[in-house]
């Protein structure tokens, strides 16, 4: 059970990490990602895209634990 809790941990902190580092959009491009309406949304969708991209790479080095 240790394996895939591990395993569990390593995929939520990947998907954390790379939601966190599309924060930096908002100091690069602070007029298109800001905290208008639409700023927002924008902000949002950027850090679930790049949540699961480092999610999916994370999966790439490291698949499921065998049972």
């Amino acid at each position: 059970m240790t394996s895939w809790r591990s395993w569990i941990h390593g995929l939520v902190s990947a998907f954390v990490g790379g939601a966190a580092a599309s924060i930096t959009a908002g100091v690069i491009a602070p007029e298109s990602f800001n905290t208008t309406n639409g700023g927002l949304q924008k902000l949002g969708l950027l850090m679930l895209v790049s949540g699961f991209v480092t999610a999916a790479a994370y999966l790439k080095q490291s698949p499921i634990p065998p049972q």
